[in-house]
């Protein structure tokens, strides 16, 4: 086992990362920017490492300072935790190179997964079903006309190194297919500096079901069931459920037998996440993020697992340990995510935090690196706090988040709060009926 674990990262992720090592007994680094001095995370690590000014470009994507960090620390090892380098398959590799490991997937297969093209093409030879649309890259406009009209309107071009929703067009008709493949083009190229797009079937009331993963070096690969996270604003995430209320434990077994004979023979290592819209009783694969995700606490609440600590472990070579059959699924979690954003609008809100009180009591978690005195800075993703709450149903599970919610105190900054207090509310949430657009219809409605 490790005994010391750079972590290249800031915020909650960077806190839990440090709780994870510290139950584990390794010493942790933590890596900062000059705004990030006074942070949560690196008060609490063991050593601390100035790595740059506030931007992240030169700060917590700057891998020669993070690489001469581990160095002088004598670090073994770092956790990118999520966004920045975590999906950096060159940063993996430089990590590697360096005689430190990299607890993540290998390089090879963040590379291919992250490119959608690629990572569809390896699902769909691997069994795993997709959503009808191009055989890889589109190479022209007059291309994407021909494959539209084959599969039927509407249809959605997509940015092969997107994420976050852009380089993302959808297409009602052909008179609005060649804007949509303009847009989604330009979108692209200014967001990954690639322009390559391709195209697939638009599904109209699909929800975003997603699986989490876990496989370790010896060849062993379970999963610990199914996340909904349909409720997306512009493709960002805002709530997330385990399980979903739209599936049954029959269907949960099968997408989840089907994930795990595919990641085996990839001979995935590490966690990760396969990502799929389901509509009919159908999963159809979008893509995979190879890394651990936002909203894996809804997950550690229903499976009772440390899905860090298990990335460590595996990153050591330990072997996982248990079988799928040991892996259990108890009551049911929510997450909320909490954005240091204007409820209404959405636009950040940066400041400081005049007051800051969580919620408690039983079921209930937090994780958050901010506290009273706290500054937002403007320079980083606006989310500031997950809660999550755990209950026997999901009924009570709503209850208890509706009871956080009016809990939790932050001022100095406005926050999306007032937002998930009406979802808690809203007599379709409650009954589980919604899928990924229900959440921009909603947030049209006057509070």
């Amino acid at each position: 086992m490790f005994s010391k674990i750079l972590i290249a990262n800031r915020g909650e992720i960077a806190l839990r990362v440090l709780r994870a090592c510290r139950e584990m007994g390794i010493r942790t680094v933590a890596v900062h920017s000059t705004v990030d001095a006074d942070a949560m995370h690196v008060r609490l690590a063991d050593e601390a490492v100035c790595i740059g000014p506030p931007t992240a470009r030169e700060s917590y994507l700057n891998v020669a300072a993070i690489l001469s960090a581990a160095t002088i620390t004598g670090a073994e090892a770092i956790h990118p935790g999520y966004g920045f380098l975590s999906e950096n398959a060159d940063f993996a590799e430089t990590v590697e190179a360096h005689g430190l490991t990299f607890i993540g997937p290998t390089a090879q297969h963040i590379r291919t997964m992250g490119d959608k093209i690629s990572a569809k093409t390896t699902m769909q030879a691997l069994g795993v079903p997709l959503v009808p649309g191009s055989d890889g890259e589109l190479i022209n406009l007059d291309q994407a006309r021909e494959v539209a009209a084959q599969i039927g309107y509407p249809v959605l071009i997509k940015a092969a190194a997107g994420g976050g929703g852009r380089g993302m067009k959808v297409a009602q008709d052909e008179s609005e297919i060649a804007e949509a493949w303009s847009v989604a083009r330009t979108e692209a190229l200014a967001a990954f500096g690639n322009d390559a797009v391709y195209l697939e079937k638009y599904l109209d009331r699909p929800r975003h079901i997603e699986l989490q993963i876990l496989g370790d070096t010896h060849g062993n690969v379970v999963h610990f069931g199914e996340r909904d996270c349909s409720l997306q604003r512009r493709h960002q995430k805002l709530l997330e459920e385990a399980g979903s209320p739209a599936l049954t434990a029959a269907e949960r077994d099968a997408i989840g037998a089907t994930a795990t004979a595919a990641l085996s023979k990839m001979g995935y290592r590490n966690a990760g996440t396969l990502e799929f819209l389901y509509q009919d009783g159908q999963f159809c694969f979008i893509e995979m993020n190879t890394r651990l995700q936002v909203e894996h606490p809804v997950t550690e609440m229903v499976c009772d697992i440390d899905l860090v600590r298990e990335q460590i472990r595996i990153a050591a070579g330990e072997p996982l340990g248990y079988e799928q059959k040991d892996i259990t699924f108890s009551g049911h979690a929510i997450e909320c995510r909490i954005n240091a954003e204007d409820p209404e609008t959405f636009a950040p809100s940066p400041g400081s935090i005049t007051m800051f009180h969580p919620p408690g009591g039983p079921g209930v978690r937090m994780d958050s690196a901010i506290f009273t005195g706290y500054r937002v800075p403007p320079y980083y993703d606006s989310m500031v706090a997950k809660l999550i709450v755990h209950a026997p149903t999901r009924d009570a599970a709503i209850r208890r988040m509706q009871r956080a919610l009016d809990e939790i105190v932050v001022e100095g900054v406005k926050t999306v709060i007032p937002l998930h207090r009406r979802i808690m509310a809203d007599p379709e949430f409650q009954k589980g009926d919604y899928t990924i657009h229900w959440l921009e219809r909603f947030t049209a409605r006057k509070a």
